[in-house]
């Protein structure tokens, strides 16, 4: 199957070094360009591409204000959002990956780790649990956000054992590291994290990660200075 990438960036010569680069590989083509938020929200609504990448600091609608359209959208259920950024910002990060973002990437990766994200997000994975970018992501996801809580109650749909499973993925355990410590496969771990998903109307493993945050199921580490 083709990856169909819609790149969203206001810097033109940014957008054409990244078509060049996923159009370098068979399974994925870029579908369209947009310069600002507003044109990606309309594109996407046009192409319905599998994957967005998209730049977070953009003229007039930004891409934080995209994502949250785009991921409002019931017909564009089946489209990710990758989010881009130069870690300047960790509010509008951690509003992205709350307006619906399956992750993001620094945008001074290496072209392999983009290409990587891009069939991560893809497959319906996000792209923010294991290794290095895990205290980033609590960092990024312990920022306060009073417009929309999450309240407790909403936990109560899931069992003991999916609740357990999804603190341990809040923590940025990969599926293998939960399986290790509660002494279980990785495709039970794995079914215990999609059932958490239906039941909590998470788009993804990254909307479930923000859930466990914002309902208080995972605290912030100690010591961290908001």
């Amino acid at each position: 199957m083709t990856i169909r990438v819609l790149l969203a960036d206001d810097q033109a010569l940014l957008r054409a070094t990244f078509r060049i680069l996923i159009e370098s590989v068979e399974d994925m083509t870029v579908v369209a360009e947009a310069a600002d938020g507003q044109e990606a929200v309309d594109l996407a609504g046009t192409h319905r591409p599998d994957v967005v990448i998209m730049d977070i600091r953009m003229p007039d609608v930004d891409g934080v204000a995209a994502t949250s359209a785009i991921c409002a959208r019931p017909e564009l259920s089946g489209t990710r959002v990758l989010v881009l950024t130069t870690f300047e910002d960790d509010r509008n990060v951690a509003r992205a990956l709350r307006a619906g973002a399956s992750g993001f990437l620094g945008k001074g990766v290496s072209p392999e780790v983009l290409l990587s994200g891009i069939r991560t997000v893809a497959a319906g994975d996000a792209l923010l649990s294991p290794g290095a970018t895990r205290a980033l992501i609590t960092r990024f996801l312990a920022v306060p956000d009073t417009d929309d809580p999450v309240l407790p109650e909403v936990l109560k749909a899931l069992t003991d054992r999916e609740r357990e499973v999804m603190a341990l993925a809040a923590h940025g355990r990969s599926n293998a590291e939960i399986a290790a410590e509660l002494v279980l496969s990785p495709l039970t771990v794995r079914s215990h994290i999609q059932r958490a998903m239906t039941k909590l109307d998470a788009r993804d493993r990254a909307q479930l990660v923000v859930i466990a945050y914002r309902s208080g199921l995972v605290k912030p580490p100690a010591g961290h200075d908001g």
